[in-house]
């Protein structure tokens, strides 16, 4: 008799635990089917390069949804890998490294999105022979990949200009001119400098790029990644500040051949092959160029009277500066969040911020957490479903559902996205078209470079 109650009770524990796990699991499945739904009908999906899971081969062992930094961009449905949050996706690509079984490439989002691409062989070279494109600007987010391709280009120029060793090479001609100091343009630099190439770097604003406008101690790097003549970086995280402490190291070498406050306005080839680049100070001449300009480009402006104010801004860089300030953010992206959560840890800032939809939709799950938190703590206020209409020297007016009020304020940061440069690369005559990045892309990109070398 005690051996049977026995059993029954286990089989009464096991049937309990197996009831509880089954209605988790089924809410946790109807939670990431509802918002797989619900991304079907997003206009603004992934951005640039996802997952695409080709569930002929998905055995469902869920190693994609826990490996992502970015949340649940990945979730089980049917037994099945299936994206559920695209538009959180950055490229990290590490569900496609955790995937057992191959069965998750990186693509780009659509081509629609893929249009607005310039046409690249896979060793990242335009229909404009010898003019590379390098870094985010060619379809492809991440840092370590602007790093990577910067380094890949500069070995596809050095060796071109090994095997056309008989090219004669007029004076005041560089072998490579690199526009841009972000990532890319770094280590495309660094690259140069290691083949002895004669070249130029030359930046419009400060080096580093976008990086050194990030907020801060801002993560920019979640895996390791190898910079040239440097070596790898083994750390799996790495800050904004970490990584511009490289860039002063990097700024000390006297073969680090960069001038900054220099924009390139136009580029042109000229019949003998050569480019001649354009700037605002002057000009400058190369047999191969590689642009890695970065793609938010110039800062958007929303059009709205007042402002051209000194006091509206679009990038912040030291938070730390604004104290016993009144603050307006504009936005609702992840910079916007980090920037007023960053303001509103400042001793008296008073942050509001200003969002025209009526709830975060496209910020990290951390970044949703902390601005909750924020809100929760009254450190700062959000005004859903709001749009500012007018800037004014002491306040702002915003029209919130309709109806308009003003709020005292001394600053106002706008993070509206940026105009890519998508009209300087048609002016200077690359072509466009629809086009994927996948993998197997990546794999020709370096196949086809180990082809060109071995023909030295």
């Amino acid at each position: 008799m005690d051996t049977l109650l026995s059993v029954l009770i286990a089989v009464a524990i096991i049937g309990a635990f197996l009831f509880f796990h089954l209605r988790a699991e089924k809410k946790k499945h109807a939670a990431a089917k509802a918002a797989a739904e619900k991304g079907k009908i997003r206009s603004d999906g992934p951005q640039s390069q996802h997952p695409h899971i080709d569930n002929n081969y998905c055995i469902g062992c869920a190693n994609c949804t826990t490996v992502c930094p970015e949340g649940d961009v990945l979730g089980m449905i049917g037994g099945k890998a299936m994206i559920i949050n695209g538009y959180k996706c950055i490229g990290h690509s590490l569900c496609a490294e955790a995937c057992p079984v191959g069965a998750i490439t990186m693509v780009l989002a659509s081509p629609s999105v893929g249009a607005s691409l310039a046409t690249l062989t896979p060793a990242y070279e335009t229909t404009i022979k010898n003019l590379f494109i390098a870094g985010e600007l060619g379809g492809l987010a991440l840092i370590k990949n602007a790093i990577n391709q910067g380094r890949d280009c500069v070995d596809t120029v050095a060796a071109r200009l090994l095997s056309n060793r008989s090219a004669s090479t007029a004076p005041g001609i560089y072998d490579l001119l690199i526009v841009g100091a972000g990532p890319a343009g770094i280590s495309a630099s660094l690259r140069a400098t290691e083949k002895k190439l004669n070249y130029l770097t030359l930046e419009e604003s400060e080096i580093g790029g976008t990086v050194a406008k990030y907020p801060r101690q801002k993560l920019v790097l979640t895996s390791p990644v190898e910079f040239p003549m440097y070596g790898k970086f083994k750390k799996t995280e790495l800050s904004k500040e970490q990584l511009l402490k490289f860039w002063q190291i990097v700024l000390q070498r006297a073969d680090f051949n960069c001038k900054t406050g220099e924009k390139v306005n136009n580029i042109l080839k000229g019949e003998d092959g050569t480019f001649l680049v354009t700037t605002g100070k002057g000009e400058h001449r190369a047999r191969h160029v590689i642009l890695a300009l970065g793609k938010s480009g110039s800062p958007r402006k929303l059009g709205v009277k007042g402002e051209e104010l000194p006091k509206v801004m679009y990038r912040l860089i030291e938070a730390d500066h604004y104290i016993n300030k009144k603050i307006l953010i504009v936005g609702g992206g992840d910079s916007a969040v980090e920037a007023a959560m960053g303001l509103a840890s400042q001793v008296g800032n008073t942050i509001t911020l200003s969002y025209r939809q009526e709830t975060f939709s496209r910020i990290k799950d951390r970044n949703l957490q902390r601005i909750n938190d924020f809100i929760r703590k009254g450190k700062l206020k959000v005004i859903f479903n709001s749009n500012p209409v007018e800037f004014r020297p002491g306040s702002v007016i915003l029209e919130v559902q309709g109806v308009t009020q003003t709020v005292t304020n001394d600053y106002v940061w706008i993070f509206a996205g940026g105009e890519p440069p998508t009209a300087f690369l048609k002016k200077i005559g690359i072509g466009f078209s629809d086009r994927d990045v996948t993998r197997e892309g990546a794999r020709a990109a370096r196949e086809s470079a180990d082809r060109e070398l071995a023909t030295i």
